[in-house]
């Protein structure tokens, strides 16, 4: 199956270089480009793409902003962030909005294609560990009210599915889960599918995320 992506960044060589190199590959179709985030919003309705590569910073309708509207408005486009700085701010925004991960606009690009793969298969690029020093970094960001800790989607899980998202948000691998609960890691992978889906989130980042907002986990 070919990839449709769409690539919105405020750089018109920088979209080039992006379409030329995902037009080398034979799984992946580069089918529209975008200035700003306005433009990214309008063409992933119209486009219909597999994944958007959203830049942060541009002008008008900035990239966490359209990734917000993109999610919404196109829910089967998934959205990789390409930013400038690690663990930026701009990042954790892009994450909590609903991206599907992030990458350097400097990662190499076969990096960059293997993220694309990910995220079009339905899965996050950014590893349980990094996912954690980004909220870690700005927890102070996170809300968090009297009910925070009593979200009532945490009464669709089980016992143990509680247990698993606990871990999950302290960053921990499926392997790792496994050997923390004494589990099979496939049984770690049914358990979090079945958490994804009840709490009606898109990926493992949105899991973290939804464990710290919901103060399952304490920040410290």
């Amino acid at each position: 199956m070919t990839i449709r992506i769409l690539i919105a960044d405020d750089e018109a060589l920088l979209r080039m270089a992006f379409s030329t190199v995902l037009e080398a590959q034979p799984d992946m179709a580069p089918v529209g480009e975008a200035a700003d985030g306005a433009e990214a919003v309008r063409l992933a309705g119209e486009l219909r793409p597999d994944v958007v590569l959203m830049d942060v910073r541009m002008p008008g309708t900035d990239g966490i902003e359209a990734t917000r509207r993109v999610i919404r408005t196109s829910p089967q486009s998934r959205v990789l962030i390409l930013t400038t700085f690690d663990l930026d701010e701009y990042a954790f925004a892009g994450l909590t909005a609903g991206a599907s991960g992030f990458l350097l606009k400097n990662t190499r690009p076969e990096e960059l294609l293997t993220a694309i793969r990910s995220v079009a298969a339905g899965n996050a690029v950014v590893s349980p560990r990094i996912t954690r020093l980004l909220l870690e970094r700005f927890r102070p960001h996170i809300p968090g009210g009297r009910n925070a800790g009593h979200d009532e989607r945490l009464r669709r899980l089980t016992p143990r599915e509680r247990e698993v998202l606990v871990q999950v948000g302290h960053g921990l691998s499926n392997t790792e889960i496994a050997a923390a609960l004494y589990l099979a890691e496939a049984t770690v992978k049914s358990h979090l599918g079945r958490i994804l889906q009840k709490l009606e989130l898109r990926d493992r980042i949105q899991a973290v995320v939804f464990a710290y907002e919901s103060r399952l986990i304490h920040p410290a």
